[in-house]
């Protein structure tokens, strides 16, 4: 990859959040590859945007830090022209942070006076109006996810919620100016910084806002948001003439044949899509967490269940149970405790399915997405064609490729696992 042909340099704060970032890059006509955490070294591929996952959304807030500018100086010498900063779509964070704290950091090194903060994603339910984020006609306190064990999101107002986490003054770029075009953002912008205003969140009710957005904030050194906020960004470089290949950036290699779910998040969405498959009358292994504590084989288990659907079709594999048992298991076992063994199961499955010739994965889940792939090897993904809002196929570059389709666990129809395995058939027979 030379220096000049990467234009955006991306940093993620998980590993489904940066799949679906790089997959909206892709859709604009960006040849985009994922790496796994800081790569040691440069990266081997062409493409125009480069987006790097870490798993920073949790860690302490030091650690957060420290990660993220190690990605922004690896980025920097690729030459990027702009960077971006993707978080969650619901604004997940902690009263501490971790999105305030590395937003500051990101400014600094680059010395950026000013950034925007817009989780918005209309096109999967998520709205900032008067800077009250919006999950579906539900405020973000809600909308289940003040339920969530990492991270509980209890105030809509994302203008407060990331002032407590920040030094800097936060300010709300209102609706009513972007909805008046470019040069009121702008306007709105100069009169913001003018006010002292560092950081502000940006209201977002529908795509048009987004490409209005994007569009205002073409010069800018940093932007931060959902991966929403990205549909506007690959029009600017296509306007300046950087995309000569923009309609090639969806392919993808052909990759295997014989296919796994598996599933560690307990989202809603991701309830429904077990429940969906398993009403299908495919075939499914639970995983039980009060099994792998009292260290009851299965791992060993899950794999025999696959040997034995091995000609039958794909299975799936999953620990997703309804908020009471999630909040039992976690009251024995500890949230921390008891989703480490979860993921590290199932990462330890999808080994021994790689082991037994599967080469294509559907991951539900941020962190299972993440033990997954760490398990698996993979260092870097090139990004495909789209399964749902947010959600791509993807391949692994190396000698041995896998077919991976990460998932965020809110994100996704009903029928996601049929429609993503389905998807990756049709596309196979195009690649050939």
């Amino acid at each position: 990859m030379t220096k000049s042909s990467v234009l955006l340099g991306c940093i993620a704060d998980d590993f489904t959040g940066a799949t679906d970032l790089a997959n909206m890059l892709v859709r604009g006509g960006m040849r985009t590859v994922q790496t796994i955490g800081v790569p040691a070294g440069p990266l081997e591929a062409q493409a125009e945007a480069v987006v790097v996952a870490l798993k920073s959304r949790t860690a302490p807030r030091t650690q957060a830090v420290a990660e993220s500018l190690a990605a922004l100086a690896w980025l920097r010498k690729l030459g990027c022209r702009q960077f971006y900063f993707k978080y969650c779509s619901t604004f997940d964070s902690t009263d501490e942070g971790n999105i305030g704290p590395v937003t500051e950091a990101l400014m600094a090194a680059l010395d950026a006076p000013f950034a925007i903060a817009c989780p918005a994603f209309p096109e999967n339910g998520r709205t900032v109006y008067r800077g009250h984020l919006f999950v579906g006609d539900a405020p973000l306190n809600e909308s289940g996810m003040q339920n969530h064990p990492l991270t509980p999101m209890t105030d809509a107002n994302l203008v407060r919620v990331l002032q407590r986490q920040t030094a800097a003054k936060v300010g709300l770029l209102r609706y009513d100016a972007i909805q008046r075009g470019v040069e009121a953002v702008r306007a709105t912008r100069a009169s913001l910084m003018a006010d002292g205003v560092r950081l502000a969140i940006a209201d977002a009710i529908s795509d048009e806002d987004l490409y209005t957005l994007g569009t205002a904030c073409a010069d800018d050194i940093l932007l931060t948001g959902g991966s929403g906020l990205a549909l506007g960004l690959p029009g600017n470089f296509s306007r300046a003439g950087l995309l000569p290949m923009a309609d090639q950036a969806q392919r993808l290699p052909a990759v295997g044949l014989s296919s796994a779910v598996l599933c560690g998040s307990c989202s809603r969405a991701t309830q429904a899509q077990v429940a969906h498959w398993i009403g299908l009358g495919r075939p499914a292994f639970r995983i039980d967490p009060f099994a792998l504590a009292h260290g009851q084989p299965v791992a060993d288990e899950a794999v025999a269940f696959a040997q034995r659907q091995f000609d039958s079709g794909p299975a799936l594999f999953y620990a997703t149970g309804s908020p009471q048992e999630v909040d039992a298991v976690q009251r024995q076992l500890g949230a921390a405790a008891s989703g480490e063994l979860v993921e590290q199961a199932l990462a330890g499955i999808a080994r021994r399915l790689f082991e037994m010739g599967v080469r294509r994965f559907v991951v539900a889940g941020g962190e299972t997405s993440g033990a997954v792939v760490n398990a698996l090897g993979v260092r870097a993904l090139q990004i495909g064609p789209q399964i749902d809002p947010g959600v791509p196929w993807t391949v692994s570059l190396g000698a041995d490729p896998l077919a991976l389709a990460l998932k965020s666990g809110n994100f996704g129809t009903e029928d996601f696992f049929s429609k993503a395995l389905a998807l990756l058939d049709t596309h196979a027979e195009i690649a050939q």
